[in-house]
């Protein structure tokens, strides 16, 4: 993953992890269907392929839309940190979220890695303004995956700096 993100440049690839089927889905509609020919990489584990977290609901496929970021619906009052994951590391931060029943942290899946969704982070920003935390959240080495390239591409848009949790 960090090898293709040090690779991206002037739009000349997208990378994507989807967590759920039906991001995998559009993500693969989407790259028919744009005009502009350049490269998709996809990291999807198999295990992704039976996880009951992954699923999505059949409407999920014929009514939604590609979503370069998926935020949880909770309660935006009670937030004070944002993590931001990618793909199955994120259902594993979710499922650890709900074993210790946290209601304060909300948990930012960045489908598409590159181009960065900035305008959708911008957005989830701005409706979290008094966010203080953000943390980005991996289970790669710190020197592996994508929180390198997270770290300078997240920087300018943060109002603190972003927190790296991996092994």
């Amino acid at each position: 993953l960090e090898r293709f993100l040090s690779l991206a440049a002037q739009d000349n690839m997208t990378i994507v992890q989807p967590s759920t089927s039906a991001s995998y889905f559009h993500f693969l509609r989407w790259q028919v269907l744009n005009p502009h020919v350049k490269p998709m990489v996809v990291f999807t584990p198999k295990s992704m392929l039976r996880a009951k977290s992954a699923t999505s609901k059949t409407l999920d496929f014929t009514t939604g839309k590609l979503q370069p970021i998926i935020v949880d619906k909770i309660d935006g009052s009670e937030i004070k940190t944002i993590v931001f994951a990618t793909g199955k590391f994120a259902h594993e931060v979710a499922a650890e979220r709900e074993k210790q029943n946290r209601n304060d942290v909300a948990i930012v899946r960045l489908e598409r890695l590159y181009p960065l969704p900035l305008t959708e982070i911008s957005q989830v920003l701005s409706e979290h303004s008094s966010v203080n935390k953000f943390i980005w959240a991996q289970e790669e080495p710190a020197n592996q995956g994508a929180y390198p390239f997270m770290a300078l591409a997240l920087a300018s848009h943060l109002p603190n700096t972003l927190i790296r949790v991996s092994r």
